[in-house]
């Protein structure tokens, strides 16, 4: 169990996203200052950009079922994102959902330039 306040960077990202471009995201988001975890959709949790981003950054990453996705409300909206997941931002949401109760956005979706990466930060409890 997690103890204190966690601050989760949530990335949402297409397949081809380069280390590059997320980078770029999180960095537009806030940095990766202060992060205890990355958070993702499970699909997704093991690209190897993300992998190789959370090794650099040395924080781990926190799978988040689709089915936890849907319903979170989020400030940004992508109706594709929404029909897919069921939520406006995969980026919001994943933050949300890992960061815990009460967590809330201190950073809502920023979009790296090339348009393959998002990210977003949450901070919460972690319960």
């Amino acid at each position: 169990m997690e103890c204190g306040p966690m601050k989760v960077a949530g990335l949402g990202f297409r397949s081809d996203v380069t280390l590059a471009s997320l980078r770029e995201a999180l960095a537009s988001a806030g940095g990766p200052e202060g992060l205890t975890a990355f958070a993702t959709v499970s699909d997704k949790a093991d690209a190897e950009a993300l992998k190789q981003l959370a090794r650099e950054c040395g924080v781990p990453i926190k799978a988040v079922p689709v089915e936890a996705l849907a319903g979170i409300d989020t400030p940004t909206q992508s109706r594709l994102i929404a029909e897919r997941f069921g939520t406006g931002s995969v980026a919001e949401a994943a933050a949300l959902a890992a960061a815990g109760r009460r967590a809330r956005l201190i950073a809502t979706r920023v979009v790296s330039q090339d348009r393959t990466a998002t990210a977003a930060i949450a901070e919460g409890d972690g319960a």
